[in-house]
């Protein structure tokens, strides 16, 4: 509007007019025309205030660290397994006994850089690779197979268990290091070591797969276990039955997320305030709780991240606010590019096409021999409606995106976050079998 005034007046060739007209504007219109502005400007706020994004304050945030470079002081990173900071301890006459005698015995537990895929077929294979035990004695050669490690994949699912006790919306968690651990199983050897012998050193070789593995590594994520206790002591609930425990939040930040770890007996339901969690419960007395504290990530300095920084957090814009609290979904091709181009993850991959195949019409069987290379995130997630027999297949093709768009992951997680993309795809349209493919 300012600019439509500047422009009537710059065009009137009689100046006295002109500085009649600008004075009148300037004392009379041009208030109400700023007035205007900013009460438009606050009708804003609040209508984006009203949709209020909570998803926020639960985004999980993941990484990978080294022994070496791991920071017990970190901002917001922390163990997936808190036992991953202390040293192993090896079970030496369990060792001689596999040697011996045969058996099965995991050693260690590596991490290779290698697509989730080729390490599934890997273990499929059910490979023999050889090791040496070197021990004060001698040498001993030894034999191993790698077997998938699911600690870290089960601790995604106890943390589903947790989101549902406490009644928040479950979303994937996209930990793609998570799924590339396997464990040295140690099946067999040569020669007779004897129990009290001292064990110096382990030495594998993967053969072709040396170059991917490493060792002493484990993963993080902003999930700190906290041990809280409530304030005062527990008042009785309105229903008379129950008691409301009250756990302040100002000490430890109401900027994080934060979920009661208890019982399924112990929780009735949980009220959340700004700066306080009430738990209704049974119990009468007052006591420590087991909290999950989901940690808001900070700008850090002087630490060290060799891996990168993976989320399953969406990008905030009105529009993704607003389908966040309609209960009907949109079943267009429109809305899955949505879904999927509104997570930070989708950076660096484009979806290319959605094909439905099954049903009538779509019966060609060419097309029914599944070709994903995804796998699902969420197989823990039941569904007592529908069954998986029958499903029609709904396929998305991805593609990276081009080069002048670099992900900031590396090409060998690619194949993952496509999977974090086609399970979540997946939680919006069950009806559907959703698997994902390069195109």
């Amino acid at each position: 509007m300012k600019e439509l005034v500047q422009d009537r007046l710059s065009k009137m060739d009689d100046l006295e007019q002109r500085r009649l007209l600008k004075n009148m504007m300037a004392g009379v219109f041009m208030n109400l025309v700023e007035y205007q502005e900013e009460m438009t400007r606050q009708l804003e706020r609040r209508v984006f205030e009203e949709i209020e994004n909570t998803e926020e304050k639960i985004d999980v945030y993941v990484s990978l660290t080294s022994r070496e470079d791991y920071d017990p002081i970190h901002e917001f990173l922390y163990p997936v397994l808190p036992s991953d900071t202390e040293e192993k301890q090896m079970d030496i006459s369990r060792v001689a006994e596999v040697v011996r005698e045969g058996g099965a015995m995991p050693l260690f537990t590596l991490f290779l850089e290698m697509e989730t895929e080729r390490i599934s077929a890997l273990v499929r294979s059910k490979r023999i690779f050889s090791g040496m035990l070197v021990t004060e004695t001698g040498n001993y050669p030894i034999r191993f197979r790698l077997e998938h490690n699911r600690s870290y994949i089960l601790e995604i699912e106890q943390l589903y268990h947790t989101f549902m006790q406490n009644g928040m919306p479950w979303k994937t968690i996209n930990h793609p290091y998570a799924y590339k651990f396997v464990d040295c199983v140690l099946i067999g050897g040569d020669g007779e070591p004897a129990a009290h012998e001292e064990i110096h050193e382990i030495t594998i070789s993967l053969e072709e797969f040396d170059v991917f593995k490493k060792g002493d590594v484990f993963p993080l994520w902003n999930i700190e276990r906290l041990s809280l206790k409530n304030s005062g002591f527990p008042i009785p609930a309105m229903d008379r039955v129950n008691y409301e425990h009250v756990l302040p939040l100002r000490k430890t930040g109401p900027e994080h997320g934060y979920l009661i770890d208890g019982t399924e007996g112990d929780i009735r339901y949980i009220k959340r305030t700004e700066e306080e969690l009430t738990i209704v419960t049974p119990r009468d007395k007052s006591g420590e709780w087991n909290v999950l504290k989901v940690t808001k990530p900070v700008t850090t300095r002087l630490s060290r991240q060799t891996y990168p920084l993976l989320s399953n957090r969406r990008q905030d814009s009105f529009l993704g606010r607003y389908a966040g609290k309609q209960a009907v979904i949109v079943r267009a091709k429109a809305e899955i590019m949505r879904i999927v181009n509104s997570f930070e993850a989708a950076q660096g991959l484009e979806l290319e096409r959605v094909d439905i195949w099954g049903g009538a019409g779509r019966n060609d069987v060419s097309n029914l021999v599944t070709k994903t290379q995804t796998y699902p995130l969420n197989p823990f997630v039941s569904d007592n409606v529908r069954t998986e027999e029958g499903k029609q297949i709904m396929r998305l093709g991805f593609r990276r995106s081009s080069d002048d768009v670099l992900p900031t992951a590396p090409a060998y997680i690619l194949s993952d976050l496509m999977s974090f993309l086609v399970s979540e795809v997946q939680m919006y349209f069950p009806e559907y079998k959703c698997e994902g493919e390069w195109v």
